[in-house]
Order: C-alpha cells, then sequence, then structure tokens
C-alpha cells in the first residue's frame, strides 16, 4: 500500500511543477492582459493627465521656476506660439519652420513671437565659423576699399577671384574702383551679395542634392577668403561681427578658425600666433566699450581632408596656441563636410598624443547616413572626450552614444537652419533635436554660418527651435535654458562661468522687466 501512495505523492509533485511553470511562462501574457484591461473613463482621463505631465517633467527647462515678470511675458510669448502653431496645424504649407528658410526669410518679419525673440538675452554661441559671422554686408562693404583688384566676371563659373594688392597682380585683373564705375554701385553691391550668398528664392530645385549644396558652400569659403584675409578687412569684419552678434543679444562667443594666412600690403603673411593676437586683442576691446559683453573664445578648426603628415603639423601649431593662449584657445576640431571628409578614427592615434589639457569640440554625425563612417564619428568623438558635438544630426541612430551623453553630459551643438539650408531636414518639426528637447539633454542651439543664409547670429535659429523643433508645450524655460546652458557647457573655467551667468542674468531680468512692462502697458502690436 506504501508503493502506490508514493506514486501518487511524485504524481502531485509534478503536476505541481507543471502548473508552476504553466504559470511562469505566461506570466507576460498574463501581464498584458491585465494592462489591456479596459478601464473606467474617469481612469482613463486620471492616466491620461499624469502621462502627459510626466512627459512635460523630462522637458529642456522643465525644472525651473519663473518670476512674476517671467510669467507675464510666458504667458503672452505662449499666447503667440499657440496662434502661430493653430494657424500652421491648419495650413502647415505656410507654417514657417516647416517649410526652406530662403522662402519663409520675409514672413520671419511678420511674427510678433520672433521680434519678441529677438529682444531676449540668449546667452552664447557655441558653434559658428570665422569667416561666416557676420552679414553678406561686412563683405560689401569690404569692395569699397582701395587696392582690391578682380579676376573673373560675375556669373561665370568658377566666380571672381579677388585680391588686395598695390600693383596689378596680373594681366587679367582689374581694379574694383574701375569696374564699380562701369557697372554702377548699386549692380556691383548686388552681384556680391549674390556671390557670398547660399540664398536663392527656388531652394528646393536650385539645390538638388545635399552634394550639390555642399559644393557651392565649401567654394564660398574659398572665394572670400582673398578678400576677407587682408589684414585691415580681417580685422574690420571681426570687430563688425562682434556688434551684430551684440545687436541680436547675444553676448557670448565661441568660434571656429581654420586661420588662413592674413596679408598685408607689403607683402607681409601672418603667422597663426599672430592672428590669434589680432582675435584676443580686438575682443578686449569690444568687451571694454561693451560692459554686458562676456566675451569670446577661439576654437582651433583645421580642414578635415589634410594627409598625415600635414596634421601632425597642425598639432603642433595647437600645441603651440595652447600654450600661448591657454584660457582664450577653447580647443579643437575638424571641419568640412563629413561625409568625404576623413573619419575621426583616421586621426585618433595622433589626437590622443595631445595633453588632455587641450579640449575636443568634435563636428561629428552631420548627415543622414546609418553605420557609415561619417554616423559612427559621433562613436568616436565619445571615445576620444569631446567636450561638445557640433550638429550631432545622426545621435538618435546610436541609443549607446546617446546613453553616454547623457552620462557625460556632452553637450550638442543644435544648428537648425544650417541643417535646413544643407539639406539635412526639409522640415523642422523632423528636427531630431525634438527629442533631445522633451527629455533634457545637455543642448544648445548656434546658427553656424548665418552669413551665408542671411539669418540673424541666433535670433532665426532661436524662433525655429521654439516654435518648430520643440513641443507646443515648451515655454520660456526653454529659451532661458538654452541660454543658461551657453553658459553652463561653454569652455568658461568656473570662475568665468560665475561672472558670464551673473552679467546675463541682469540682462535678462533688464528685458524681461521691459517686455513685461510693454505687455502690461499693451504697446506689443
Amino acid at each position: 500500500m506504501k508503493f502506490p501512495v508514493l506514486i501518487l505523492i511524485g504524481i502531485a509533485f509534478l503536476n505541481v511543477s507543471a502548473g508552476k511553470h504553466i504559470i511562469s511562462s505566461n506570466a507576460p501574457l498574463a501581464k498584458r492582459e491585465l494592462a489591456n484591461k479596459h478601464p473606467t473613463f474617469e481612469e482613463y482621463k486620471r492616466q491620461r493627465k499624469t502621462f502627459i505631465l510626466s512627459e512635460e517633467h523630462r522637458f529642456l527647462g522643465a525644472n525651473l521656476t519663473l518670476t512674476d515678470d517671467e510669467q507675464t511675458v510666458n504667458k503672452y510669448i505662449m499666447h503667440l506660439k499657440q496662434q502661430e502653431l493653430a494657424e500652421g496645424f491648419n495650413d502647415s504649407y505656410n507654417f514657417i519652420p516647416a517649410r526652406h528658410f530662403f522662402e519663409m526669410l520675409d514672413r520671419f518679419e511678420t511674427s510678433k513671437l520672433f521680434h519678441i525673440i529677438q529682444r531676449l538675452p540668449k546667452g552664447g554661441v557655441l558653434h559658428a565659423h570665422d569667416t561666416a559671422l557676420g552679414s553678406v554686408e561686412l563683405i560689401v562693404n569690404a569692395t569699397y576699399r582701395e587696392n582690391l583688384w578682380q579676376n573673373g566676371e560675375f556669373g561665370k563659373i568658377p566666380g571672381p577671384m579677388f585680391k588686395f594688392s598695390k600693383e596689378k597682380p596680373g594681366d587679367d585683373w582689374s581694379l574694383v574702383s574701375e569696374i564699380r564705375k562701369r557697372m554702377t554701385d548699386k549692380v556691383y553691391d548686388a552681384n556680391v551679395t549674390e556671390l557670398f550668398s547660399l540664398y536663392n528664392a527656388d531652394p528646393l530645385n536650385a539645390y538638388k542634392s545635399l552634394d550639390n549644396v555642399w559644393s557651392k558652400f565649401q567654394n564660398l569659403f574659398m572665394c572670400l577668403e582673398p578678400l576677407i584675409t587682408y589684414e585691415p578687412v580681417w580685422r574690420q569684419y571681426y570687430r563688425d561681427s562682434l556688434q551684430q552678434f551684440y545687436d541680436d543679444h547675444v553676448h557670448y562667443l565661441e568660434f571656429r578658425g581654420v586661420l588662413p594666412p592674413v596679408y598685408d600690403l607689403d607683402g607681409t603673411i601672418y603667422s597663426s600666433e599672430e592672428i590669434v593676437q589680432m582675435y584676443y586683442d580686438d575682443t578686449e576691446l569690444f568687451k571694454q566699450t561693451h560692459p554686458k559683453f562676456i566675451g569670446v573664445k577661439f576654437i582651433y578648426a583645421p580642414v578635415r581632408f589634410m594627409a598625415d603628415s600635414d596634421f601632425l603639423s597642425i598639432l603642433k601649431t595647437t600645441r603651440q596656441l595652447h600654450s600661448k593662449f591657454p584660457r582664450f584657445l577653447a580647443g579643437f576640431d575638424l571641419v568640412g563636410q563629413e561625409d568625404p571628409g576623413r573619419a575621426l578614427l583616421e586621426f585618433a592615434p595622433a589626437l590622443l598624443e595631445l595633453p588632455e589639457s587641450i579640449n575636443f569640440f568634435f563636428h561629428a554625425g552631420e548627415t543622414n547616413w546609418f553605420g557609415m563612417k561619417t554616423d559612427e564619428n559621433l562613436i568616436d568623438a565619445v571615445l576620444l572626450g569631446t567636450k561638445r558635438i557640433g550638429h550631432g544630426f545622426a545621435v538618435l541612430k546610436h541609443p549607446n552614444v546617446l546613453k553616454e551623453i547623457k552620462r557625460r553630459q556632452i553637450c550638442i551643438e543644435i544648428n537648425p537652419i544650417s541643417n535646413q539650408v544643407l539639406k539635412l531636414v526639409q522640415d523642422q518639426r523632423n528636427h531630431p533635436a525634438a527629442l533631445l528637447f522633451s527629455d533634457n539633454y545637455p543642448v544648445v542651439v548656434s546658427s553656424d554660418d548665418p552669413s551665408f543664409w542671411r539669418a540673424t547670429p541666433l535670433s532665426h535659429d532661436f524662433y525655429v527651435a521654439f516654435t518648430g523643433i520643440a513641443s507646443a508645450h515648451q515655454d520660456l524655460r526653454l529659451l532661458k535654458q538654452l541660454a543658461l546652458n551657453s553658459i553652463e557647457y561653454s569652455a568658461m573655467n568656473q570662475d568665468e562661468k560665475v561672472d558670464a551667468k551673473y552679467k546675463w542674468k541682469r540682462a535678462w531680468h533688464e528685458a524681461i522687466s521691459a517686455l513685461a512692462l510693454d505687455i502690461v502697458a499693451d504697446k506689443l502690436h
């Protein structure tokens, strides 16, 4: 009798074990069935509200608390934003961020919201380039100087070349002053304006591909160089550019420069150290006459197409500049179109030999490709210890990079209008920065090369980011956080950042107070 009892006990044990196994294997299914159970409508509304609030708490700037005056301004700008979004929702073809910047350039002036953004102190621009800072009008002004010669005609490929010289550079050269007499100043100025800009009234047909627009873009730099690198023009252009940034309420600047050879009429060619010294001296003079201005730092950024032997020479120059200008030189980068350019991986062995005191601010992921050497520059930039990433357009395709960006607090420099003009994104509502804004990533908004697309130093990009990329629910706190980020993620040391935040907060308070008074007095029409 005992044997059958044992058998029965064993069978029972097997059945219990099998039951446990069945429950375990079906546990996810059970959870899904529970999750899919319909809530009551009241529960559904409560869950939905909690869900939305949870998302909004993760927004960039969500942790900021607004003062009374800021709340007054916020209420007004959100009224304007919702008004523009509602109009765009019903007619997306005429929504400014949804169309090409060139097609909508005149429309910005009709936006009350844009004009308010212009009045706000925006902190700093952390991504811009030396010969594309100031407006094309500054280039036009330079062509009125004496001793300027021109070789070639407007409207023909490869286009005219320019050079300042006491003597005629060659048989095919003519004085610009003489050409002006034949063409009239108005016509000549119009030709120069067209020559040194990517602007086209029909941009989608004018530029068929990314490579097509990049070809003209890079040619602009080459064509412009002999004109702008004449020492008096070089310094005047820089000082006037700082004034334009200041007028757009940008009080700090970090810009990339290739340090092209700057020359004088007497044949002097200035060294890299002498050129950086010019930048430093002119910056200090500008600060003296503009107390609100925080300052400038320079990022040495040669083109990424060089041979290994040239690169070693570049790194030697980098060390020398770092030694002579330890506070003014922010660090090192490589510029030029990434897709055909050499990958960071190729430069990595030599870059890792640089002292750790030289910061990296690498362009990386300025591409629409995935799994290619260009978007993988993002991986190399992170592993090389970059402090910031220029563009980072392909970053959403690399979840581990996103994870490291948050963990290491690597700031991404977003340049919305540049990304559109250079054909990475057509409709700003599709810009990948939307995710970065929605989940409090370290990010700033910059303007890249505003001169070449006739943009303001920063207001156009701020407006597009605020209305086209950010959530409809993101408000003044986003704009304030972007400005604060431009200081926090700058190359300034801690003491410099404390002083910068103090100056910016004073400027912000003054602007917000003035706007709040205008809103209460109903002066904004």
